[in-house]
């Protein structure tokens, strides 16, 4: 493996992060405000995600938030629009190590 590895609470969801993240996301929606998600946007190239994964569509209708459906961890996002060539990974899913020392961006999503 030539990247990161991570997994929820409970191990059913692994995910490989094969980039190196450079910065991390705060966002301030409805969502992210509760399942205090700190992102890393990405290619879907450059994730691999196993195990069983329950999708949730918000209101807005262009992302799908995964999860957990034994210990409820918010692990990532995918766009609905498979043109849209970025997802988000949870980087609380990982050590700290890997994201508590990189910088951090607030995206205002509560506007959108």
């Amino acid at each position: 493996m030539n990247g990161h590895e991570g997994s929820c609470h409970c191990g059913a969801i692994r995910i490989e992060l094969r980039d190196e993240p450079r910065e991390a996301t705060e966002c301030n929606c409805s969502i992210c405000r509760r399942t205090a998600g700190l992102w890393h946007y990405c290619s879907p190239d450059a994730v691999s995600v196993a195990g069983e994964a329950t999708g949730y569509v918000q209101g807005d209708r262009m992302l799908t938030t995964w999860h957990c459906d034994r210990c409820g961890c918010t692990t990532h996002w995918t766009a609905i629009d498979p043109a849209y060539e970025r997802m988000g990974v949870n980087l609380r899913m990982f050590e700290p190590s890997l994201w508590e020392n990189l910088p951090r961006k607030q995206v205002d999503g509560a506007s959108f």
